[in-house]
């Protein structure tokens, strides 16, 4: 779908009537959806990847993943949904199901458990960094570069930058009732967090000669999004969901429902890294 033929649709048919029911269970009020946001959802995917038609995607089939899969689709780029997480994880099962759903070819890397500890120890050993969230994400993104490496493929893309501009975040609840300028300086910090964690994930990848890249962390892309009123991504200390604008875009795309209505859970989560890391004697690293 050509984004520049949006606009017209989204004015006259804001509500797909195959999700129509849909759309009154998760939202129950009305958001437009934003022409703007989807051009710029394209344009810095596009702008990211001038020079490069084959890349990976960072899947854990969720819905910011996803979306990037299906904008990639629509780009025509030649794409490979890149999954990994220990066998049985939510990650894996639900990631092979939804790619199936977007005809989207798929490799799943499992982890073995027994080379977990060696593989964490040597990722943990050369950060710098202590962060708990940070050493796990490193890890994670070791395993989908590595993942990456083995099917020919030198430059990953991730959907980082969703959760920080769109309030992903559990914690934005939490907070929401401090008023809408506290929401906004904690998107900014989560920024900062983020782009500090790409760097550390960039470093950690290195030897695998990939590149990461980020199309919804560029400068461009957050200019856009910190534009959006607070009430297209939060609206209320009870939102389980969040994320609402880009709920609506998904839809709009025909992207599974259940991926629509799905909570967010992170990648060291979803993989089960958080867990088996978790277990390791600190004092054996």
């Amino acid at each position: 779908m050509n984004p520049s033929c949006l606009s017209n649709e989204i004015t006259s048919n804001p509500w797909p009537s195959n999700n129509k029911d849909i759309n009154e269970i998760i939202f129950g009020y009305y958001i437009l959806y934003n022409s703007d946001l989807i051009d710029a959802l394209f344009t810095t995917v596009s702008d990211n990847l001038r020079g490069i038609n084959k890349i990976g995607i960072a899947f854990s089939g969720g819905i910011d993943s996803t979306l990037l899969a299906i904008i990639c689709k629509n780009l025509n780029i030649d794409t490979t949904l890149l999954t990994i997480g220990f066998p049985d994880s939510n990650d894996i099962e639900f990631s092979k199901s939804i790619s199936g759903k977007i005809n989207m070819n798929h490799k799943v890397l499992e982890i073995d458990k027994a080379d977990f500890l060696e593989f964490s120890k040597k990722i943990r050993n050369d950060m710098t960094c202590r962060n708990l969230s940070h050493i796990e994400n490193c890890i994670a993104f070791s395993y989908v570069a590595q993942l990456a490496s083995n099917n020919a493929l030198n430059v990953i893309l991730t959907a980082n930058g969703f959760d920080e501009l769109f309030c992903g975040y559990n914690n934005f609840r939490f907070i929401f009732n401090q008023g809408h300028e506290t929401i906004r300086k904690t998107i900014e910090s989560k920024i900062l967090n983020e782009l500090e964690l790409i760097n550390e994930i960039k470093q950690a990848v290195e030897k695998y000669n990939v590149k990461i890249i980020q199309p919804f962390l560029s400068k461009g892309f957050i200019s856009i999004a910190m534009k959006f009123p607070i009430y297209d991504k939060i609206v209320s200390d009870d939102d389980f969901l969040r994320k609402h604008i880009i709920r609506k875009i998904a839809l709009y795309f025909e992207i599974p429902p259940e991926i629509v209505i799905r909570r967010k859970k992170a990648l060291q989560y979803g993989s089960l890294i958080h867990k088996n890391y978790k277990g390791i004697d600190y004092r054996s690293l």
